[in-house]
């Protein structure tokens, strides 16, 4: 079966899979990495990058150039932590922690004397905290203007419910992202924000997709019995299914290949810190858009006592014994019955097979009315079915009612 005839059978409700009723599984996977996250989050904590702890960086560009002589050289002039990372094929980068005009001059000079080069060639910036204090700082504030600004909108687009389970399961996604990258050992870069931020959207917008088909598949969806409102927001689970799997995917792709490169071929770098976020929050936001926001709105809207009794009717009507085609055996009270609503019941269907007279006494032509009844058939004739009683012309009517042959008005 191709995807397209797949998609299009899910949309259909022709093919589905029950996420809502499994929702205590996804729940449990959900929760077991909220807890990895956290614990890393606690006891790794997120490496921080020069631009938040403030800081000195040399870069020096020379082919005898290694990690280790790099650390060797700097660690000779200045102590504390030093971080060594290569950038590229042919250039390395020293990070150490704030030091004086004299002592950035004194690594300088050491670097370019180790590996035989200008010393312009190495290059040196000087980074102090109070700038990252300033960008968190920053990035924080624009964060919580845009959770607010998007509560808003959702719920005044949807409702308040569909509000909250999109931000529960966005503070999902970012958890698990922020533990993901502090196990994985990235440091935080502006890059890393930029892409924290990338990820929120991308996360809502998913997950605005699937909550728009749930509204439209639950439109009036209260006043019946056809289905409760979980199992309207399944299908609009699975009708928005592979639609998500696409957009994922294609998202996914060429993330992965800005992550290899910036890993593989560029070393450290912005791409890499980006990337690895995009890669991550991307991944987990398209997971929460199917099995964690749905769920949630679905227990959310079944605790309204609407759609209790909307449970309770479904559950009612498919609790109902389907009717058969045979007809069931005829007892004595449902003969009676049946007498008393069809007067053409009770003829003998052997009489009327051999042509004999019916019970209505001397009368040939209610014996034919009666002939035209098919054998067991308990319902009356339609009325277009019979055929009109001829009198003779010189009968008069019982009861001398109209006129009579010979046009004369009625006696009073």
């Amino acid at each position: 079966m191709s995807v397209l005839g797949l998609g299009a059978r899910l949309y259909r409700g022709e093919v589905s899979y029950d996420f809502i009723g499994h929702r205590r599984l996804w729940y449990g996977f959900s929760a077991a990495l909220l807890v990895i996250s956290i614990l890393s989050l606690s006891v790794l904590h997120l490496k921080l990058g020069i631009e938040f702890r403030g800081g000195a960086e040399f870069r020096v560009s020379s082919p005898a150039a290694d990690e280790d002589n790099v650390r060797s050289t700097v660690s000779d002039v200045v102590g504390g932590e030093i971080v060594v990372q290569r950038v590229g094929s042919s250039t390395i980068r020293a990070q150490t922690e704030t030091l004086t005009d004299r002592e950035l001059e004194e690594v300088q000079i050491a670097l370019a004397e180790r590996f035989n080069v200008q010393r312009d060639d190495v290059s040196t910036q000087f980074i102090g905290p109070s700038w990252g204090k300033d960008i968190s700082s920053k990035a924080l504030r624009a964060l919580v203007f845009f959770l607010l600004g998007v509560v808003v909108f959702l719920s005044l687009y949807f409702e308040w419910k569909m509000a909250l389970a999109a931000m529960l399961a966005l503070l999902h996604d970012l958890v698990i992202t922020a533990g993901l990258y502090s196990l994985i050992g990235f440091e935080v870069t502006p890059a890393t924000v930029i892409g924290f931020l990338t990820i929120l959207g991308y996360s809502l917008y998913d997950t605005v997709v699937v909550f728009d088909k749930v509204r439209e598949n639950t439109h009036g969806l209260s006043g019946g019995s056809r289905m409760t409102y979980s199992g309207a927001v399944n299908l609009a689970v699975n009708q928005t299914l592979v639609r998500s799997i696409n957009t994922s995917v294609i998202a996914l792709l060429p993330i992965g290949a800005i992550l290899f490169a910036g890993i593989v071929l560029l070393g450290a770098g912005p791409l890499k810190d980006l990337s690895l976020a995009l890669f991550i929050g991307v991944a987990v936001g398209a997971y929460s858009s199917v099995f964690i926001a749905p769920p949630l709105l679905a227990g959310f809207k079944e605790r309204e006592p609407a759609m209790q009794a909307l449970a309770k009717r479904v559950a009612n009507r498919r609790d109902k014994p389907v009717s058969t085609s045979a007809a069931p055996p005829a007892t004595p009270s449902s003969r009676r019955s049946r007498d008393e609503s069809d007067p053409y019941a009770h003829v003998p269907t052997d009489e009327v097979g051999d042509g004999a007279p019916g019970p209505v006494g001397g009368n040939d032509v209610e014996a034919d009315e009666v002939a035209a009844v098919p054998a067991g058939a308990a319902g009356r004739p339609r009325p277009s079915d019979r055929r009109p009683s001829q009198r003779p012309r010189n009968q008069q009517r019982k009861g001398g009612g109209g006129r009579n042959r010979s046009g004369g008005k009625k006696k009073r």
